[in-house]
């Protein structure tokens, strides 16, 4: 059975996470370590037992054991430690592709799979570490430990430009831009489905109830942050459609996010149904084809290709591009040929 519970995260300091769960209605019986593994992000078997020990995990307001099966209406409570971790962040020699530098700033142009700042499960190998080896005494902003030059911020697997600060007062003048969204972002994805037409996409952006590592769009302002993307159609496959998306606003996964919420999620985007033919004919040379696709390109297809802001020093507008990467370019071209030739 499809289910869906009430999760609200209601604290989240340095040190504790808290949690509280209201089990839906229609939940089977399921031990609550597997539940709770399934439902918290990051939470291994180990943490949440460490937890249920420490009595860190009620439900209805009662320490259990682990071996405790959830039942419909259940209210549980979880108190977790963050993963401890060593709060330097290490220099590594990692290339960087440099679109930019100036004293002021440096815009890098990212390779999907780099994951832009340390946290679980990656306290290594990110653009931070590069960008300490490479740039001595970056600036943070408060409450932004381990995230050195950094005023925004990409996912691992969008390729694109990223906006770093090489003084505080370059990272003060950015942030203000962010914050008031006057900075200029513009993305290039591939989504599922042919779009009619060009449009604009709102609503509230908060994690989903139903898996913590994706984000939903809501009309409840109490459930998400507000969000607004713009997408034009550049490109039609049949199938589907190349879309340059602006940024209005810049929550977690936003893009992903909106594109689903419409209905047409990104081109082999694992974690908002992408990955899985969505549109189309179902002879098996199609499905030969579309799976090639997804191994040419096995990300979401989405690039931050354009960068516009007011520079700190200069104080005019200044605008950045970075060309698509090899495999957004090949995937392209492959669509291309497949449409001319039913034609």
């Amino acid at each position: 059975m499809d289910f869906e519970n009430s999760v609200e995260e209601q604290e989240d300091n340095d040190l504790f996470e808290h949690f509280k769960i209201v089990v839906d209605k229609g939940q089977s019986l399921l031990r609550i370590d597997k539940f709770l593994m399934l439902r918290i992000e990051n939470a291994s078997r180990n943490r949440i037992q460490n937890a249920i020990d420490a009595e860190n995990v009620l439900v209805n307001k009662k320490p259990i054991k682990s071996s405790y099966k959830v039942k419909p209406f259940d209210e549980i409570s979880i108190v977790l430690p963050h993963p401890p971790r060593d709060t330097e962040v290490y220099a590594e020699d990692i290339p960087l592709n440099i679109t930019y530098e100036d004293d002021d700033v440096v815009l890098v142009n990212k390779e999907a799979g780099m994951v832009v700042h340390p946290g679980y499960g990656n306290w290594n190998g990110t653009l931070v570490n590069a960008l300490v080896f490479h740039f001595k005494q970056l600036p943070q902003l408060p409450g932004n430990d381990g995230r050195p030059g950094l005023v925004h911020r990409i996912d691992k697997d969008t390729s694109g430009l990223l906006l770093i600060s090489k003084n505080e007062r370059a990272m003060t003048y950015l942030a203000k831009q962010f914050y008031d969204h006057s900075i200029t972002r513009q993305y290039l994805a591939l989504v599922w489905g042919d779009l009619e037409n060009d449009g604009t996409i709102e609503g509230y952006i908060g994690r989903s109830a139903k898996d913590r590592k994706v984000m939903d769009v809501y009309d409840d302002p109490e459930k998400g942050k507000w969000s607004i993307t713009h997408y034009k159609v550049i490109e039609r496959f049949n199938y589907v459609t190349l879309v340059q998306c602006e940024l209005e606003t810049g929550r977690t996964h936003q893009i992903r996010a909106h594109m689903k919420h419409i209905g047409h999620p990104l081109f082999s985007d694992a974690a908002y149904g992408g990955d899985k033919i969505r549109k189309g004919t179902l002879f098996a040379k199609y499905k030969s084809f579309v799976e090639n696709c997804f191994a040419i390109i096995p990300r979401q297809a989405l690039h931050a290709r354009t960068l516009g802001f007011m520079h700190p020093t200069k104080k005019e507008h200044v605008h950045f591009e970075a060309p698509l990467p090899e495999d957004f370019v090949a995937v392209l071209d492959k669509w291309r040929n497949y449409v001319n030739n039913q034609v």
